[in-house]
């Protein structure tokens, strides 16, 4: 039987959106495993930043889930309007906008908010033994929410992030690109991709077909 997953994205890039790279290893590696897929992003505006200059692009204003949709060919749906009924697991890739607008880690790190759709996702699969994945920057996020449950996940090798991390109560491990950390006990499995550095596209998207592996064979 297919295994029912939702992916939760933010705009489209990893300066101010999903990650590209980790986003289609993702895509690509639950195709591969024949998991059918749902995709949600926020259905609001932000200010995008030109990928050269790293600053705001003046007065211009996008929508995160139509930029989401750029990603996965138009599939995308309102995460304002998720239900977890009926996905057999949830899966975050990271990039800035995991941290800038599925939470506010990048300002407040382990005192951040996590847009409430997302956090009672977080909440209902772990108290029903869904599994949850988290990718680069997504596992600090999950951590946010669930690390008082004597989580385990990795940042890494970003001892900055890890730091933090851990003010949340969760334990991390450190973890080279092409691998990932699987808490079995919370049904937590975290790939670390972009937040090693000196990585390449190859071990991010080796790393992530690992935990997409582990997700589907728990769900």
């Amino acid at each position: 039987m297919k295994k029912k997953i939702a992916v939760f994205l933010a705009g489209s890039g990893n300066q101010d959106g999903s990650e590209i790279t980790e986003a289609t290893s993702l895509i690509i590696s639950l195709a591969e495993f024949q998991a059918e897929v749902d995709f949600f992003a926020p259905n609001s505006n932000f200010t995008p930043l030109d990928f050269i200059t790293h600053k705001p692009m003046g007065n211009e204003t996008r929508n995160l889930m139509l930029e989401a949709a750029r990603i996965t060919r138009g599939k995308i749906n309102s995460l304002e309007d998720f239900t977890d009924s009926g996905f057999d697991a949830l899966i975050l890739p990271g990039g800035m906008g995991a941290a800038l607008y599925l939470s506010n880690w990048a300002s407040l790190e382990q005192n951040c908010q996590v847009h409430p759709k997302l956090e009672s996702a977080l909440l209902n699969f772990h108290k029903s033994s869904r599994p949850i994945g988290a990718i680069c920057i997504a596992p600090a996020i999950v951590a946010r929410v669930l690390g008082k449950h004597d989580l385990t996940v990795t940042c890494g090798d970003d001892l900055k992030t890890a730091q933090a991390v851990q003010k949340t109560g969760a334990r991390v491990e450190r973890c080279p690109a092409y691998d990932f950390i699987s808490d079995r006990l919370n049904k937590v499995v975290s790939a670390p991709a972009y937040m090693c550095e000196n990585t390449n596209a190859f071990e991010v998207y080796t790393g992530i077909r690992n935990l997409t592996k582990e997700i589907i064979e728990m769900a």
